[in-house]
């Protein structure tokens, strides 16, 4: 059983009942041009995680682990899509409306998709959500409990909201999960230190965090 160095102490964890999880590595949120430069946020900032993401999933896809991604939008007619969060920001360009990839946060669009570094292969699950986290109005619940899932392994944007969001709610379904550090990243360096801190606060609250480097050392020690 593969033990990987974290805070607040050490995460082990059996990887054929563990999962990789990358939230939103969309392209609305990533690319120049994209819905979240439009809010005047920097994208560097998050594109920092796509290397470590993607040198992470290799080695999930290489000893064969379940790995599922997440996309943030809605049906494209707009049903699912709650007047609050429409409305939220009293933006002149929000949710649904023409953006430069399209309708802005709207499944099938363009700005919608995963960024091409990180697309998804034809048998790991993409979940798509109306929300910030990833088991509301979603099937994720039951694409774990089928697989024998304990253990969640999480990446992705932003930090402080789908990340935080999601591993909240995994953590009173019983998961246990692992943020890695630098896989996952916020518009605001406070909001991502805070984030961090708060997941493994309290003896583990949330979680643990570590870094990408420290789980690929885990597995590498982990007798083939």
């Amino acid at each position: 059983m593969p033990v990987v160095s974290a805070l607040p102490y050490a995460f082990s964890f059996e990887p054929e009942k563990t999962a990789l999880l990358i939230i939103d590595m969309q392209r609305d949120f990533l690319e120049p041009g994209g819905f979240g430069e439009m809010l005047g946020n920097d994208v560097s900032q998050l594109r920092t995680t796509i290397e470590p993401i993607r040198e992470v999933l290799e080695r999930f896809r290489q000893q064969q682990l379940l790995v599922i991604h997440t996309r943030e939008g809605h049906r494209p007619d707009l049903t699912d899509l709650p007047a609050s969060k429409r409305s939220r920001g009293n933006l002149s360009c929000g949710i649904g409306d023409v953006g430069p990839m399209g309708r802005i946060l709207v499944r099938g669009e363009a700005g919608h998709a995963i960024i091409d570094e990180l697309q998804p292969l034809p048998n790991e699950p993409v979940i798509d959500k109306p929300g910030k986290g990833s088991f509301y109005a979603t099937d994720l619940q039951t694409i774990l409990q089928n697989h024998g899932i304990t253990s969640l392994i999480v990446t992705g944007v932003t930090t402080e909201v789908c990340v935080h969001t999601t591993v909240r709610e995994a953590n009173d379904r019983g998961y246990e999960c692992l943020v890695l550090t630098d896989c996952v990243a916020s518009y605001f360096p406070e909001f991502q230190r805070v984030a961090l801190e708060m997941i493994a606060a309290q003896g583990g609250i949330f979680g643990w965090t570590t870094s990408s480097e420290a789980l690929i050392t885990a597995f590498e020690k982990e007798p083939s």
